[in-house]
C-alpha cells in the first residue's frame, strides 16, 4: 500500500474510529484513483482529474455510490491539507450527485412477531438466533453493533446493553422483556457454541459476523412468510417507526438509535404518514366510496 493510503488508514482506524465497513469503502475508492491516475501519484491529481475519474464511474454505480466516493476523496485530500502534504485539496469545491430520497424499509408487526419466532427454540444456535433477532428489533440496535457486542456489555442485570456506534460513541440501550428472556435461554445453552468474550458465536466457537446475520434472517422470512426480504437493517427501522406509530417521542428515539442528528430520526415520520394515509384508505367509509 502506498505510503499516503497507509497514512489515511491510520487515520481512519485510529483517530476517527470509523468502521471496518468505511475502511474498506474508503480505501477501495482511492484505489480506483490510482489506477485512474496510472503512476501519477494521488497527490498530483487536480480538480479535472477527480472529475473526470468520478465521470467514469457514473455509468457503473448509483448517486448514492458516487456521492460515498466523493466523500472518500474528499476527507482523503482534507487529510492530506491537514498533514502539509498539499497546500489545497482538489475536491474541496465538487459538488455531490443528487440522491433519490428512499423511505426507509420497515416491517410490519405481526410479520415482525413472527420473524422472531422462527429460530428453533431447541438448539444453541437457534436460541443465539433468537436471541440476535431481539436485540436487532427489541433495541433498535445496527447489526454492526450487535455481532461487536461482547458478554461484559450487559448492565444493572441484563436489564440495559452498552453499545458502540459509529464512531465508537458509546450508548446505553435498555432491553425488553422479551430480549431479556431470550439472551438468558442463550446464555444458558452459549457454552455449546464455545466460549470467549463475544456474545454471539458461531459454530466453530468464533465471533459470529455481519454475514452471517444477515443469512440467517434472510432464511427466518422465508420460514415465517414474511412477505418481502428482510435486512437486518430493516428491523432497526422497524423498531423506530413501531415505537413512533405508538407514541413514542422522537427525541427519545433519536437517542436509543444513537442518531447525531435529529434529522436523520425525523425520516421516520414520513414512513408514518404514509401508513396513516393507508390506514385511512383502507378503513375510512368515504375512501372506500371514493376507490370504486
Amino acid at each position: 500500500m502506498p505510503d499516503a493510503l497507509q497514512d489515511f488508514h491510520n487515520h481512519l482506524e485510529q483517530i476517527q474510529h470509523a468502521s471496518a465497513h468505511t475502511q474498506r469503502a474508503y480505501l477501495s475508492d482511492l484505489r480506483q484513483l490510482q489506477d485512474f491516475l496510472g503512476e501519477r501519484s494521488l497527490d498530483s491529481a487536480t480538480r479535472e482529474d477527480l472529475r473526470s475519474f468520478l465521470a467514469t464511474r457514473f455509468g457503473s454505480n448509483g448517486p448514492a455510490t458516487l456521492a460515498r466516493k466523493l466523500a472518500s476523496l474528499k476527507a482523503f485530500y482534507e487529510h492530506r491539507v491537514r498533514g502539509g502534504h498539499l497546500a489545497d485539496s482538489p475536491a474541496r469545491r465538487l459538488l455531490s450527485p443528487k440522491k433519490r430520497t428512499s423511505l426507509p424499509s420497515v416491517v410490519g408487526v405481526d410479520d415482525c412477531f413472527a420473524l422472531l419466532l422462527a429460530p428453533s427454540a431447541r438448539t444453541a444456535a437457534g436460541l443465539r438466533d433468537r436471541c440476535a433477532l431481539e436485540l436487532l428489533y427489541g433495541g433498535g440496535l445496527r447489526v454492526s453493533e450487535l455481532v461487536g457486542l461482547d458478554l461484559t456489555d450487559f448492565i444493572d442485570g441484563d436489564s440495559a446493553v452498552k453499545v458502540r456506534g459509529k464512531g465508537n460513541k458509546e450508548r446505553i440501550v435498555p432491553l425488553v422483556s422479551k430480549a431479556r428472556e431470550a439472551l438468558r435461554l442463550y446464555l444458558a445453552r452459549r457454552g455449546e457454541l464455545g466460549a470467549g468474550t463475544a456474545l454471539l458465536l458461531n459454530r466453530r466457537g468464533g465471533r459470529l459476523t455481519a454475514r452471517s446475520v444477515a443469512r440467517h434472517l434472510a432464511r427466518y422470512a422465508l420460514v415465517a412468510g414474511a412477505r418481502r426480504h428482510v435486512h437486518p437493517h430493516a428491523l432497526r427501522h422497524s423498531f423506530a417507526t413501531h415505537l413512533l406509530d405508538m407514541g413514542a417521542d422522537l427525541r427519545g428515539i433519536q437517542e436509543l438509535l444513537g442518531h447525531a442528528s435529529l434529522s436523520t430520526t425525523q425520516r421516520y415520520t414520513h414512513v408514518s404518514s404514509e401508513r396513516l394515509q393507508q390506514v385511512y384508505e383502507d378503513a375510512h367509509p368515504r375512501a372506500r366510496v371514493l376507490k370504486r
